[in-house]
């Protein structure tokens, strides 16, 4: 009985999180693909799939988005102590990725390093890889991201359960996180 309330929960807090999702390019639920990092800070790396039997939230942002600056990145560092038990047992994980495709010259990885070390993140950092003169990179294209700010919640299978552009009600992610980490 307990499990068929969870589902039912679940369902719901899906529900309300894709009302928040209509500009997500992609439907969820879907396989969350892998990640192709060049540079990690903060780590010595890691792939999602090492990552299977955790939750996984994923930032993607850039250092001189002011969406990040004002929503993700401060929503991140709450989320950090909200979930600091479950991160600590190895039952969650937060990473960012770096998808810079606007301003290369200016967000290289010195300045991403100086602007990491003021704000005080020490969670693991991906640093996307661009292929050629492309300026998307390879992880933005992988999640079909929307841009920056962009949160993506990964369920304990690697299934992306939310993935959200912009703003969103925290509130309702929170809940699907909590869902997710109870299952």
């Amino acid at each position: 009985m307990k499990k068929f309330f969870s589902i039912i929960a679940l369902l719901a807090v899906m529900a309300a999180t894709s009302a928040d999702a209509r500009n997500s390019r992609l439907p969820v639920p879907r396989p969350a693909p892998a990640w192709d990092v060049v540079e990690w800070i903060n780590s010595d790396g890691m792939a999602l799939s090492d990552l299977k039997g955790q939750v996984v939230i994923v930032e993607f942002f850039q250092l001189w988005c002011p969406g990040c600056n004002r929503f993700s990145i401060p929503l991140i560092k709450e989320w950090e102590k909200k979930f600091a038990k479950q991160i600590k047992d190895k039952k969650m994980t937060i990473v960012s990725i770096h998808t810079v495709f606007e301003g290369h010259s200016y967000q290289n990885a010195k300045k991403l390093k100086r602007f990491l070390k003021t704000k005080g993140i020490t969670h693991p950092v991906g640093v996307d890889r661009h292929v050629g003169g492309d300026h998307i990179p390879q992880t933005m294209r992988n999640f079909v991201t929307s841009g920056t700010p962009e949160i993506a919640v990964v369920d304990k299978q690697g299934i992306i359960r939310m993935q959200q552009f912009g703003g969103f009600n925290t509130n309702s992610a929170e809940q699907l996180i909590r869902l997710l980490l109870a299952q």
